[in-house]
């Protein structure tokens, strides 16, 4: 794999964490979200004006153009894979940036990604 191929799934895999993280701070700052008939369009208004949703879903639509361009660059059987670092950076951002709590058996599980990925990538 090439450093730009490297590069561009890496660049795809961080915008997707970020969004993911993004998504979870807009309802950490929104509660709990329920649609019901009565409620659903001022929730739906609530959302789409939370900033970071707004933020969450940018960050998807960036990571969707430059994962293409990775995926361009190698096979899907090599890119793919890569995905699962998503697991390893939003375990580590959601501790320290949402005070998420990381046990033993989740760390055990991360290194057993990043061993996986780092196999599927040498192949």
């Amino acid at each position: 794999m090439t450093a730009a191929a490297f590069s561009f799934l890496l660049t795809g895999v961080l915008l997707n964490a970020g969004a993911q993280l993004l998504l979870k701070a807009g309802t950490n700052r929104l509660g709990v979200i329920t649609l019901t008939a009565d409620t659903w369009t001022a929730t739906l208004s609530r959302i789409v004006s939370e900033g970071h949703f707004i933020a969450g879903i940018a960050c998807y639509v960036i990571s969707v153009f430059v994962w293409i361009l990775g995926l361009s660059r190698v096979p899907v059987s090599v890119a793919y894979p890569m995905l699962s670092l998503g697991y390893v950076v939003n375990a580590i951002a959601a501790h320290y940036l949402l005070g998420e709590a990381v046990t033993v058996q989740r760390w055990l599980g991360i290194g057993f990604i990043v061993i996986g990925v780092y196999l599927v990538a040498r192949s």
